[in-house]
Parts: structure tokens; sequence; C-alpha cells
């Protein structure tokens, strides 16, 4: 099977990621996802794995802890979603899968993903079938550890079909409410099913009170033991400029001092104390990591699409901000970090989101707005979203990204500043038409 053929055997089959709306409990089924699992010869069995969910960070703390297990010297596969430009980008060992790989894959579990769908079970996702490849690929592999971030929710989704040694609750907040619930509780609790077993470690971010109550007694509940970030593992922040951060851990067995950061934004040192609470936590199944290999692995850990300088001259920063609380974090990072005379904001923002809500965080902070919309069928036309805005500010309307940020490098000036963000759908869209920003992912 050719790279092509494997890709439109994939993109037949249901993408919940490009849908507004779906019966969350009735098109996500662990039980079809174990069958197909079995068929395959169960390889998430034989796999050791940290699981991380939560609703913002998830992709940052698993970038971090698969950076310091490889400076550790271990082998790590890394399974992360959506992907930016290229879906080879969620399946890395080191770097993305290859071509080659991915194809061989496809065709491997094809014969065992049409047998499914002539069962009462019904046919697979798009997103279940990347997950086998990953776990498929891990196994193949002989990784010592791979790194899961949940894909939507977490006790339905595909990748909780693994017995993780560590799992990780990163920051809870409002997103996917039609889906997932109403309230924190709910979405708290579709979180925290990642947690199951007594011989799980937990490692919990700082939470409102309402999510914290449903983590701690859903660990209680499956005799998990639970670790939290601000009781258990402390962090100092040191300084910070545009180049990165360093700040001090007292974890869970040890100290580190003067650790250091790429990645922007005082929420990235709780995904970092996060990540190394899950490191530290693998001393309980004899894992010993030594600080070196922390500190290294923090410092040369990259994530592409968070608070990223992606140009000067002007400046450019792209972020997958895309609920309020992300918005309020992304705010705070740029009043803290960067200093600009205006700020031109290009915001695009699926349908589904709390467009409100990021808007309230933003536009106040910009000079000027350019709404457009990433060539997907979950995006809010432009027109639409200028109906969320909270104040009065210059708005240009634009259908096409790519027209939008160059109408945004036209209008500005020296020491302006471009945000692009609102939906990783747009930043990925820009970063496959800017060539010399490829290498970012």
């Amino acid at each position: 099977m050719t790279y092509l053929k494997a890709q439109a055997y994939l993109n037949s089959f249901i993408n919940y990621e490009r849908l507004n709306s779906y019966p969350y409990k009735s098109s996500f089924k662990l039980r079809r996802v174990k069958e197909f699992l079995h068929l395959l010869g169960n390889p998430q069995s034989s796999l050791r794995t940290i699981h991380i969910a939560g609703t913002k960070g998830k992709g940052s703390a698993c970038a971090f802890i698969a950076s310091i297990l490889r400076e550790a010297g271990f082998k790590v596969g890394l399974y992360t979603s959506p992907h930016l430009i290229d879906v080879r980008e969620r399946i890395r060992i080191g770097e993305k899968i290859t071509k080659k790989d991915f194809a061989r894959l496809i065709e491997k579990i094809k014969p065992y993903a049409e047998k499914l769908r002539e069962t009462e079970l019904g046919r697979l996702s798009y997103y279940e079938i990347l997950t086998a490849c990953a776990f498929l690929y891990f196994k193949q592999a002989k990784v010592d550890f791979a790194v899961l971030e949940t894909g939507l929710g977490g006790r339905l989704d595909a990748t909780n079909t693994v017995s993780s040694l560590v799992c990780a609750i990163t920051p809870i907040s409002y997103e996917h409410t039609r889906v997932l619930g109403a309230t924190l509780r709910e979405i708290a609790a579709e979180k925290a099913g990642i947690i199951k077993t007594k011989s799980q470690i937990v490692i919990c971010a700082p939470q409102r009170k309402e999510a914290l109550e449903v983590i701690r007694k859903r660990a209680k509940a499956q005799a998990a033991k639970l670790f939290e970030v601000g009781k258990d593992i402390r962090i100092k922040e040191k300084r910070s400029s545009l180049y990165g951060q360093s700040f001090d851990i007292e974890g869970i067995f040890g100290e580190y001092p003067e650790l250091k950061i790429r990645l922007l934004g005082e929420h990235q040192l709780i995904n970092a104390a996060v990540a190394i609470g899950c490191i530290e936590a693998l001393a309980y199944f004899d894992v010993e990591i030594s600080h070196g290999a922390i500190a290294r692995g923090l410092k040369k850990a990259s994530w592409a699409g968070r608070l990223q300088i992606v140009s000067r001259k002007p400046t450019v920063v792209f972020d997958g901000a895309h609920n309020q609380a992300s918005a309020f974090a992304l705010k705070e990072a740029l009043i803290k970090s960067f200093r600009f005379r205006n700020l031109i904001l290009v915001f695009g923002v699926c349908q589904d989101k709390d467009v409100r809500g990021i808007l309230k965080e933003l536009v106040p902070l910009a000079n000027k707005i350019i709404l457009t919309k990433a060539a997907n069928p979950r995006a809010m036309d432009p027109e639409a979203a200028r109906a969320f805005m909270p104040i009065k500010r210059p708005v240009t309307l634009c259908e096409n990204s790519i027209q939008a940020l160059k109408i945004a490098r036209e209008d500005t000036r020296e020491k302006d500043l471009i945000l692009v963000c609102g939906s990783l759908f747009l930043l990925g869209e820009l970063f496959e038409k800017e060539r010399q920003w490829k290498s970012y992912i």
C-alpha cells in the first residue's frame, strides 16, 4: 500500500475532529476499540505508558515528559492529537513516523478494521484507527515508554484502553460542553476516567475546587496514589524572557533548581511541574531518572503552536488558545513577556468553542482585529464571529487565512506584534503555507 492510499483509507473513516456535534456516548465505544486491539494482538498490553488528560497543556506536558525520557536514554513513543500539517506528527519515536511505516501499519490493520465493521460494534473512527496504529508501531519498535495524550475527554477515549503506570490531569476548564458536560464536575469526571487502578500514580495540576474534588474522589475510589502540583510539587518562578523561563521545582522526592524551558507563559511552568511529577512517579516502578536528564529534557523540549514566535520583523506569534481559560493565560503571557506598541489579532475559531469568552480576554489588548477562518467544516464564519466582539475595535473580515495574515503584515509597523490564535486548524493551515515555518513542527 502506498502512503497516498493509506491516507485515503484513513480518511474514509468518520473524523469527529471535523464535526461540530455528535452523540458522544454512542459514538465513542471502548468496547469496539478493545475488540479491534484484540484482533491486532493487544499491542497496548506490552507498553509501559504515561497517560495525560486535561483541558489545557496536555500536549506540552507530553512533550516535556517524552523529552526527559529521551535524555535519560530511553526509547520513547509519543502519541498526540490533533496534528498541525501532517497526520504523521501524531505518532513519533523521536521524529514523526515515516510514510513507509505509516502505510505499512494501515495495510496491516485494514483487514481487521473491515472485519470489525461487519459486527454489531460498528465502524471504527479516524481517531481509533490512528490510536491502534500508534500502539502497534510502538510495540513493534519495542519502545521503553509510550507517552499518550488523550484526544477528547478521557473515560471513553481510545487511549484509555491502556493500563498506565502513571497518569496526569492537566488544568481543566470549560471545553466541548456539548459532549463532555456543562459543568466542571462533569468535564472533570470524563477526564478523571483515566484513573483506573490502585497501582497507578496520579499527578494533578492545580484545579478549580469542583474539578479537584472529582479527581480526588476518583483517585480515592480507585485506591490510586495522588500527588498535586501546588501541594506535593511546588514551583518557584525565577526569570523569564522571550527566549524562555527559569524556575525551581520542589518535587515529590527531590529539589530541582535552575530549570529552564523554552516554552513561554506561566502556564508552561505548571505543565513542566506535571511532567516532573510523572517522571518522579516512575520511581514507584523502579525507574530512576537523574536530575541532569530532567534538566536537559525540559530545556530541549518544544511544542509547536503554543505561544510560539514564528517570525520577527514583524513579530508573529502563534498560539492554539481555544477556550476562555487558555485565552486568559495567553493574555497574561503577552503582557508579561512581550513589549509591543500595537497588537494585531488574527483570529479564527471553531463553531463549538467559547468564542465570546476567548474574545473577551483578547480583544481589549488588541488595536486591530482580523477575523478569518480555516478551511475546515467546523470553522466559524468571520461575520458570525464578529457578533461576539465585547467592545468596539477596528475589524476586518477575511475568509482566507493566508490573506488575513498578509493583511496583518502589511498593516504592521516597527514594534507591532501580530498574534494568530483561536484554532490549531488555523495555525496548521498557516504553517503549511509558510515553507520556512515547517521546521517548527
